[in-house]
């Protein structure tokens, strides 16, 4: 008898879905809002390290608009033509978030080389003025996507922007001190650049995820040689080939893999053992098995062949 995993895993990534959408209209509403104040208070003050929290602002309404509609996507179910649906939609909105963010550092930190061969004049007291309430705006923003950042890719990458805008926020609020009292105007270039680096690693690792995500590698955390021991070393196993495990999304793992046994097992148990252990020790809630005979590989083994295809979830 089989089981519609296809819909459990649909019904589960919908409710997930549903949950962070609502955090992300909010931050959206307050990233969006405060975003033209700071870009014009940005060319006003001609403050640089005001200004990349300025494009910091309107990157992550992009961002959160990038992770809404990712989230949309997500929870349509699977078709005729998506056998999986849209889960890797939160991937691709990761991977859009990530480049957005390493164009961003890239920007500033070229930037930044000009304002040390040549320090403008900065308008300190609005810098200061714009910083404390661009902290306040961020501050509510990442409150708001923390509990999602743990379970999506995609939330996770908007928290990655919010996070380092806020991080910006309180670079502008230490350089508007810094040159109110002391009339030092390199650091706010000073404070770009660390702003820059900061972010740049962070980025990195995102585009990294989601390109693993979207290249079918194996999920963090999974190592495919120790999956491969523990159905080898389940009774009756005598050898496990053809084993591929994949990223479906970034809490979402599947894998298939052939099973060769003696004449002897219950291959619907041993089946039921197999998806327990993957579930239980490597989170792999989806996974089809066949079980084979010996001397039976792949599709050509004959009407004699111990074959089954399971799904366990």
């Amino acid at each position: 008898m089989g089981h519609d995993h296809h819909g459990h895993a649909h019904e589960h990534a919908s409710a997930a879905s549903i949950r962070h959408e609502k955090p992300l209209w909010w931050a959206l509403a307050l990233i969006a809002a405060f975003a033209g104040v700071e870009v014009v208070a940005a060319f006003a003050t001609n403050s640089l390290a005001l200004l990349s929290d300025a494009v910091h602002m309107v990157t992550d309404a992009f961002a959160l608009g990038v992770a809404l509609v990712a989230v949309r996507l997500g929870r349509r179910p699977p078709d005729a033509r998506r056998s999986f649906g849209y889960v890797r939609a939160e991937a691709m909105g990761a991977l859009l978030n990530g480049l957005l963010l390493l164009v961003l550092s890239g920007y500033i930190l070229w930037e930044a080389v000009h304002r040390f061969l040549q320090p403008p004049a900065v308008a300190s007291l609005g810098m200061l003025v714009v910083g404390v309430a661009g902290l306040l705006v961020n501050l509510v923003a990442m409150q708001l996507l923390k509990a999602g950042s743990d379970e999506s890719l995609n939330v996770k990458g908007a928290y990655l922007e919010v996070w380092a805008d806020m991080l910006g926020s309180v670079g502008v609020i230490v350089g508007a001190l810094v040159i109110q009292v002391t009339g030092w105007r390199l650091v706010d270039p000073l404070i770009a650049v660390a702003l820059g680096l900061w972010v740049l690693p962070r980025a990195i690792a995102l585009v990294r995820q989601a390109g693993n995500v979207l290249m079918m590698g194996v999920p963090d955390g999974i190592e495919l040689t120790q999956v491969r021991a523990a159905l080898a070393e389940l009774p009756g196993v005598d050898d496990v080939h053809d084993l591929h495990v994949w990223s479906l999304a970034s809490r979402q793992a599947a894998m298939s893999a052939h099973l060769v046994v003696d004449g002897s097992v219950d291959a619907r148990a041993l089946r039921h053992v197999a998806g327990e252990v993957l579930a239980h020790r490597f989170g792999i809630g989806h996974a089809t098995l066949q079980v084979e005979g010996q001397g039976c590989h792949g599709p050509d083994c004959g009407a004699g062949r111990l074959q089954a295809g399971a799904h366990h979830h």
